[in-house]
């Protein structure tokens, strides 16, 4: 795969610099028509826009980014067409049905204008409300989930989505303090980490265990498997599917799914006859995950845990 030359930083703009911008123009040249199912800073859609693709479908949960990037991308006319909606339910967006599209693109988390933007919680920085939901669709906020949720579901969300030794611990201490006190702004959840992991916690301890919440708040990982195949459905054959992902387990997800989606038997191996599709559905063009050069991570540090796999679609 070839990186489009000179083109480092020229899709930023003051508040978002799409990661992987050059590598997923690469993956996607030559498309007609392409779905942009997280359109956040809209550095991705300008970026195949400008690259020759005909037309960009771009959808987003968040009201906010979606006005914000719509207004960025207007002088594109029709060539561009943003749309509010979750990317892990297409069914349910109108604009979406029978679409077919020759590449599919999501840079999943959260985006750069997201994390600065302190009135939505998804930052540690002192004072800020336990909110961390990405859209109005969302069942809950951060600090219900910190209020309600049970000690064992708790103690399964920091083990599963922050890789952390001591979740049954932070489990514990939170239910400790959220019976005395609502855990209300950042602070709170910061206490209650320093308190079951040590005073010698930093900001990566803290940065890990915001992130799971905020999975856990917005379902995800779940989201992410509900939509893959959903989405792979809506290719055109010889189309393009590009996910960039920053959390192990989103990664995972993925890797999973391509590399099933381009085998030809998923029978359990000792099974003597086959009895799945007996076909693989397409290949993969990514067999590791394709990662941010050192130029991109000095210029967007945000871009040293992306992840990018591709798939393309067979007949």
């Amino acid at each position: 795969m070839t990186a489009v030359a000179g083109s480092a930083g020229r899709w930023d703009s003051e508040y978002h610099a799409p990661v992987l911008a050059a590598e997923v123009v690469s993956l996607l040249a030559g498309a007609r028509r392409v779905l942009d199912g997280t359109l956040g800073g809209g550095g991705h859609s300008v970026a195949l826009l400008e690259s020759g693709v005909g037309q960009v479908v771009a959808i987003d949960r968040d009201p906010a980014a979606l006005r914000i990037a719509a207004e960025r991308l207007s002088g594109y006319g029709d060539r561009f067409v943003a749309v509010e909606g979750n990317y892990a339910h297409p069914e349910r967006i109108a604009a979406l049905d029978d679409a077919r599209f020759d590449g599919i693109l999501l840079d999943l988390g959260v985006s750069s204008r997201q994390l600065d933007d302190e009135s939505r919680g998804f930052s540690f920085r002192p004072g800020a409300p336990l909110d961390m939901r990405m859209g109005n669709d969302a069942d809950t906020d951060a600090a219900t989930l910190l209020a309600e949720t049970r000690e064992a579901e708790l103690a399964r969300i920091f083990r599963e989505y922050a890789d952390e030794p001591k979740a049954g611990r932070l489990a514990r201490e939170i239910v400790r303090r959220r019976g005395t006190r609502a855990f209300a702004t950042s602070d709170d959840l910061v206490n209650a980490i320093r308190g079951a992991l040590g005073a010698r916690t930093d900001a990566g301890d803290f940065a890990r265990i915001f992130q799971a919440v905020r999975i856990a708040v917005n379902d995800e990982l779940r989201d992410l498997e509900r939509a893959l195949p959903a989405l792979r459905d809506r290719l055109t054959p010889g189309g393009v599917f590009a996910v960039i992902a920053y959390h192990s387990g989103e990664d995972r997800i993925v890797k999973n799914a391509f590399r099933d989606w381009a085998t030809a038997c998923v029978c359990p191996p000792r099974q003597p006859i086959c009895t799945c599709r007996g076909k693989a559905l397409g290949q993969l063009l990514t067999r590791k995950s394709v990662v941010a050069g050192d130029e991109e991570t000095r210029r967007n540090p945000r871009a040293r845990s992306a992840r990018l796999r591709a798939y393309r679609h067979g007949d």
